[in-house]
């Protein structure tokens, strides 16, 4: 019973540090009420007035379409009938609504009149428009945000994106504001400079969600870049599913092949998820000190040798599971955290915006080895909704313009 107590203690312990871990340092939530009402409506602002400025007159208008549209239904219908009649609480006769004094009493001061007699005429003005959005925004049941899009050339654009569209759907904007060539290696990404970390935004995942992670002050950004590697699993699969073959073997790959493979292990009823397996260095919890363990890819999660076992499944623990974990990229961790090698990836739940002992960190001995693990990871975690971004992405990429300009290999790291 003494074990069991403790255990619980334990467990307990655990659970509270988490959630501490998961809150902001510093934040009031009287105080700062308001200014968290402000982060749910705009992204990399700093207030709700700004980011709406900084729509463009079409978006602005599509915005209030949009907001007056979902205002009318959920607006109340006061004049219907009582049918039942049984309702002692009935509304006044027409007649004696009709028949008010002409000078009636003013509202009391603080009432929303102005923003009302507004809504009876057309806003004109931006700044008119940007009022009444104001106004609409807070009453909207659906979760919108308008986010700064930072471009590698120091530019931004400035998008209005509601809780159901997806990273898809966001980058088909974006085309069509930049004027890309649509190539399947533009990505959104977000970076978290406290952190040193960046991480590639799914196609198939729904913006809002990742973004309403950011705490209120976070430094986070969005940026729009290419990354050639991220579909690197379906260009060159045998990088993946024959790893264990040298370099001249996997040059020797024709298209043909390549094709074959991408259709035996994404094709298929169930998704084949690459035998990976090696060396990797695990930073200890608390510690700078990275240990070398072996490390297994399984599709539900990433599994370890311990001291004194066998590789055999019956022996393999689980390090990790992938249901509540992201994978970032990382930068410099080689003098951040003395880590053996700068190839190193983080495992962590989205909400975790800082420091914490529920990271996980990994270091690989060169980049080759960074790049097999990371993808593997994706395809483990993501399955074949990968598959199924990849083939929309190919649909809306231009047949005659590829992405070959060297600034763009996907390796620069912006934090």
């Amino acid at each position: 019973m003494d074990d069991i107590d403790a255990m619980f203690t334990h467990l307990l312990g655990e659970m509270d540090h988490l959630s501490q871990s998961l809150k902001t340092e510093g934040d009031s939530p009287e105080a700062d009420s308001a200014a968290q009402t402000e982060k749910t409506f705009s992204i990399g602002f700093n207030d709700l007035n700004e980011s709406l400025n900084e729509l463009e007159d079409n978006d602005l208008d599509a915005l209030m379409a949009d907001l007056e549209s979902k205002s009318a239904a959920q607006e109340p219908l006061t004049s219907e009938p009582n049918i039942g009649g049984t309702n002692d609480q009935t509304a006044p006769p027409a007649t004696t609504q009709k028949h008010e004094p002409a000078t009636a009493l003013p509202p009391p001061p603080g009432t929303d009149v102005s923003c009302r007699n507004m809504q009876m005429r057309e806003p004109q003005t931006k700044a008119e428009k940007i009022k009444l959005a104001l106004e609409k925004l807070k009453e909207a049941k659906m979760r919108k945000l308008i986010v700064k899009v930072l471009m590698s050339d120091g530019s931004s654009k400035t998008l209005m994106v509601d809780e159901r569209q997806s990273v898809r759907e966001v980058l088909d904007k974006l085309f069509e504001k930049t004027h890309c060539d649509c190539s399947t290696a533009w990505s959104l990404c977000e970076t978290n400079p406290e952190l040193l970390i960046e991480r590639t935004f799914e196609d198939h995942e729904h913006l809002v969600e990742p973004l309403s992670a950011w705490t209120r002050y976070s430094e986070n950004k969005v940026y729009f870049l290419p990354r050639p590697q991220k579909y690197v699993m379906f260009t060159d699969p045998q990088i993946f599913y024959m790893w264990k073959k040298d370099k001249a073997a996997l040059n020797a790959i024709n298209q043909q092949a390549k094709d074959l493979l991408v259709k035996e292990n994404f094709g298929g009823s169930t998704l084949i998820v690459p035998d990976l397996e090696g060396t990797l260095y695990l930073k200890e919890d608390g510690k700078k000190v990275w240990k070398p363990r072996y490390f297994v890819l399984r599709a539900s999660g990433i599994y370890f040798v311990p001291k004194g076992k066998t590789k055999s499944s019956t022996d393999l623990a689980c390090f990790v599971h992938f249901e509540k974990i992201n994978i970032y990229m990382t930068k410099n961790y080689k003098q951040k955290y003395r880590a053996p090698t700068n190839f190193c990836f983080m495992l962590k739940h989205p909400c975790i915006q800082k420091d914490s002992p529920y990271i996980k960190l990994l270091c690989c001995d060169d980049e080759k080895t960074l790049v097999l693990w990371v993808n593997s990871i994706r395809i483990a975690k993501y399955g074949t909704a990968l598959y199924k971004n990849y083939q929309a992405a190919m649909k809306r990429a231009s047949p005659t313009k590829t992405l070959q300009s060297a600034a763009y290999k996907g390796k620069t790291f912006l934090l």
